[in-house]
């Protein structure tokens, strides 16, 4: 019997454990480093400036993200999407050693990333933060 409920406990884990293995939240501290490392030069260039994580609140910032136009002016691809993706890195690798750096990494989580340090530092978080 007691074998029976060590078994047992032991598949509810397994499943517990498989069905959350695929879940990635971002990581906020990569996505801050990916903005400044690969984003800040064309914000700067085409923008004339930087985008500050707390312009906006967490609301307005996964509607923006879920929305994925990013480029107004149409100058580039106006999708977010694609400025994370690595077609994206790979273009400017060779003017930007962060974009090398950031090459192997999926697309679907340098965009959590990104999510995760917008989300972080949004205006109505508990660190609002500025880029500097």
């Amino acid at each position: 019997m007691r074998m029976t409920k060590q078994l047992l406990m032991g598949a509810v884990l397994g499943i517990v454990m498989v069905g959350t293995a695929g879940a990635y939240d971002g990581d906020w501290k990569r996505g801050r480093v990916y903005y400044r490392q690969v984003c800040t030069d064309c914000h700067q260039s085409m923008a004339k400036k930087t985008i500050s994580p707390n312009e906006k609140t967490k609301a307005e910032w996964t509607a923006y993200i879920t929305a994925d136009k990013h480029d107004a002016t149409k100058k580039s691809n106006p999708s977010l999407k694609y400025a994370t993706s690595r077609a994206y890195r790979d273009s400017i690798k060779t003017k930007n050693k962060a974009a090398e750096k950031f090459l192997e990494v999926p697309d679907a989580e340098l965009q959590a990333d990104i999510k995760a340090w917008v989300l972080y530092g949004a205006k109505d978080s508990d660190n609002p933060s500025r880029c500097q």
